[in-house]
C-alpha cells in the first residue's frame, strides 16, 4: 500500500470512525482501525462488533493495499501534524505501516487485515430516504428517553415505525415516553418496526451534517442489521432483538386541566428549581392555577430540600380547566424543553397520580409523555 492524502482529511476520517472503536473488548483488533484501499480512495473503517463506521477521504493511491493499526495511537499522532500532505506506505513483510508528513516521520506496527472482523453488507430488505435536517430533530427529540440500564435491552432502543410515507420513532424507559413521527423521502414496500440501539442514533446524529439532503436506510429482510448511508460515511448497526412496548396505550387521551407555557420561562424555572430538589430525589412540584377574570393563568414551579430549603418559581400562563397539581423528576422536564425549538409548550394533566403529557405549540408530530412523582402536598 502506497497512497498520499491531505492531513486535515484524514485527520476528520480518523475522528469519525473512531467513536465506533471498541472501548473494553475481549477481541483486542477492536481496538484497532482498518486502512485499505478503495477504488482510488484511502476507506477507513472501525468496529466495536454492534455498530461498524466506514469513511472514505479522497487520496491519491500509486499502490493497493490494506493493514490495521491500533486507533488511538494513528489519532493521536495524525491529529498532532501540520495541514500538508501526509505520505502513507506499508511494508508488507513487516507489516509496518509508515507516515510521512512534512518533517515528521512515525513507523506503527500492523496487524493484517484479514484478521480484522468483517463488516455485514446490507444491501438487501427495505430501504428508504429520510431527510437529514428532519431525522436530526427527531432523534435529538427522543434519543435521551431511552434508558440506559441494561436489564430491559429493548428499552435501550429507539424503535422505528416504518409505515408507508411515516417514520415514526419511539423511546422509552419507564418513567418517560417521547414518540416523533416525521415523513420518509420515499415510501416502504412494507411496514417494518425495528429496535435501533439509542448509542447508534446518537451516533449517527452527530454524523450526518448540515450539508446532507437525505440519508438511505437499508433494514435486511431478517430484521437483524440496519445500514446508514450518509454522502461519504456508511454506519451498520445490529438491530436490538424483542418487542417494544405498546405505547399507544399509555399516552392518555384525555386531560382535565391544559397550560401553554412559554418554553424558555419554564425551562429557567425548572432549572432553579432543580437546584433545590437535588437532595430531594430530583422532586419539582407544579402547581397550575386558571386566571380570574381577565388575568393570565400561572404555573408554580417549586422544590424543597429538608436541609437546606426551599426555591419557588412562577410563570404566566394560558390555563383551562380547574386548578391542578402534579411532581415531576426535574431532570426529565430539563432534557426534553432543552431540545425543543419551539417558542410555547402545552402541559396536560389529570391528576397528581396520572402521567403528565407536554407537546409544542404549533406541531402535531411530537409527543412527551412523563410519569408523575408522589409527593404529600
Amino acid at each position: 500500500m502506497k497512497l498520499s492524502c491531505l492531513q486535515e482529511n484524514l485527520n476528520r476520517g480518523l475522528s469519525i470512525v473512531g467513536r465506533a472503536v471498541a472501548t473494553r473488548t475481549t477481541l483486542p483488533i477492536t481496538n484497532n482501525v482498518l486502512l485499505e484501499t478503495d477504488q482510488g480512495r484511502l476507506k477507513l473503517v472501525a468496529t466495536n462488533l454492534e455498530m461498524a463506521i466506514s469513511c472514505w477521504i479522497g487520496a491519491k493511491v500509486e499502490e493497493e493495499g490494506a493493514i490495521t493499526v491500533p486507533a488511538r495511537l494513528i489519532t493521536e499522532f495524525v491529529s498532532s501534524l501540520p495541514a500538508d500532505k501526509v505520505e502513507i506506505a506499508l511494508a508488507p513483510r513487516t507489516k509496518t505501516l509508515s507516515l510521512d508528513c512534512a518533517r515528521f516521520k512515525a513507523r506503527i506496527s500492523g496487524i493484517d487485515a484479514k484478521e480484522f472482523p468483517p463488516i455485514p453488507k446490507v444491501d438487501e430488505g427495505i430501504t428508504t430516504k429520510v431527510p437529514t435536517s428532519v431525522l436530526r430533530q427527531a432523534i435529538s427529540q427522543v434519543v435521551f428517553a431511552a434508558a440506559s440500564e441494561e436489564s430491559r435491552p429493548v428499552l435501550t432502543g429507539i424503535d422505528c415505525q416504518f409505515q408507508d410515507n411515516t417514520l415514526t420513532l419511539a423511546a422509552a424507559d419507564g418513567f418517560r415516553l417521547a414518540v416523533y413521527k416525521m415523513p420518509l423521502g420515499s415510501a416502504v414496500g412494507q411496514q417494518t418496526e425495528v429496535i435501533v440501539p439509542a448509542r447508534t442514533m446518537a451516533e449517527l446524529n452527530r454524523l450526518a451534517g448540515d450539508d446532507e439532503e437525505s440519508i438511505e436506510v437499508t433494514v435486511n429482510p431478517n430484521k437483524s442489521q440496519a445500514l446508514f448511508r450518509l454522502k461519504s460515511i456508511e454506519l451498520v448497526s445490529q438491530l436490538i432483538q424483542g418487542t417494544f412496548p405498546k405505547y399507544a396505550q399509555l399516552i392518555p387521551e384525555a386531560f382535565g386541566t391544559r397550560a401553554v407555557l412559554t418554553i424558555a420561562d419554564f425551562l429557567r424555572a425548572t432549572k432553579t428549581a432543580a437546584i433545590f430538589a437535588r437532595d430531594g430525589s430530583g422532586i419539582v412540584r407544579l402547581v397550575v392555577t386558571p386566571g380570574a377574570d381577565a388575568s393570565p393563568g400561572k404555573v408554580k414551579v417549586s422544590a424543597r430540600s429538608e436541609e437546606f430549603g426551599d426555591d419557588e418559581g412562577e410563570i404566566d400562563a394560558i390555563v383551562e380547566g380547574p386548578e391542578a397539581k402534579i411532581a415531576f423528576n426535574g431532570k426529565y422536564l430539563i432534557d426534553m424543553l432543552g431540545v425543543l425549538k419551539e417558542q410555547q409548550i402545552t402541559l396536560e394533566v389529570t391528576s397528581p397520580s396520572s402521567p403528565g403529557v407536554l407537546k409544542p405549540v404549533g406541531t402535531d408530530n411530537y409527543i412527551h409523555v412523563v410519569m408523575p412523582m408522589f409527593v404529600q402536598w
